[in-house]
């Protein structure tokens, strides 16, 4: 299918003529384009049918990974940069997982962090893991004020976010983490690098003891979209870190959280992956956190 007319299309040089340019429009008469991966099969298909395209290809203010208290990434910062990045460490090393296989070669090449994040489809590996790891979104809106959003405020349902209509992300920002912190990300798809039927991410910490002083674990693909699994974080804090904890741990996932059934699965065999890549996960994250 074609797009609807489209009226105009600016490729503005400055964050303020990007926000700008939105607000001259009413309400999703406007849309910013990022990587347009997702959007441009949105406008095809017409379920988006925009007046006006802003393109934020030339805003170099919006791209790039930086390590300062921290890590920041710009929010048309590419999925192949973040795959490649020697700059993550093993705290982060979630978003490297999850890049390294985001749809194909060409979709990695042109698909950005930030674009996956706002679009926020319910099986997409980047709003779990940015849940996964705490991160938070920068925003800024057309009367130039700013202001931060937790992932866990910012993702609120399948194609919903906490973003206004006049806002733009600049950047999604993860703390600094502790010592003896890794992280993972493993999905499984009906074909390699396809979208998840179901994804796992997982942050953890040790303590001086080796045992397990913080953790925070997504999941990605279920009906409900990017979710915490509070459950499972709740009884990997304070345990040793064996095969029994983690096995008890996502058990109380599988307890706690609605799997659907469709095309692609149904719930018992969604249950049985929340348990076979949550233990892959768990392992890689806690060998990551010891330094393995």
């Amino acid at each position: 299918m074609y797009p609807a007319p489209i009226e105009d299309y600016i490729r503005p040089r400055t964050l303020a003529e990007a926000v700008s340019a939105l607000a001259r429009y009413a309400p999703g008469e406007a849309v910013f384009l990022a990587g347009g991966q997702s959007l441009m099969q949105a406008m095809k298909s017409r379920m988006v049918r925009p007046r006006c395209i802003v393109d934020l290809q030339t805003l170099t203010e919006l791209k790039g990974i930086r390590i300062s208290d921290g890590l920041a990434i710009g929010a048309m910062t590419r999925y192949v940069e973040i795959a490649e990045s020697q700059a993550i460490g093993p705290a982060y090393a979630a978003l490297q997982d999850a890049a390294q296989h985001v749809g194909d070669r060409q979709v990695r090449n042109r698909g950005t962090l930030g674009g996956s994040v706002c679009w926020n489809y319910l099986a997409s590996c980047m709003p779990a893991v940015t849940l996964g790891l705490g991160g938070t979104m920068q925003l800024l809106a057309a009367n130039g004020k700013t202001r931060a959003v937790s992932a866990d405020d910012f993702l609120i349902a399948p194609l919903e976010t906490a973003r206004a209509e006049d806002e733009l992300l600049t950047s999604i920002t993860f703390p600094a983490a502790p010592a003896n912190t890794g992280s993972a990300y493993k999905k499984w798809g009906l074909v390699t690098d396809a979208l998840p039927v179901v994804g796992v991410c997982m942050q953890v910490t040790l303590n001086a003891a080796g045992a397990c002083s913080a953790a925070r674990i997504a999941l990605s693909g279920l009906s409900a979209g990017a979710q915490r699994a509070p459950a499972g974080e709740a009884l990997l804090v304070g345990s040793k870190v064996d095969e029994s904890a983690m096995k008890r741990a996502l058990e109380a996932i599988v307890g706690s959280v609605d799997a659907q059934s469709d095309k692609w699965a149904d719930t018992a065999y969604r249950h049985q992956l929340i348990r076979t890549l949550g233990l892959d996960v768990a392992n890689s994250a806690f060998a990551r956190a010891r330094g393995v």
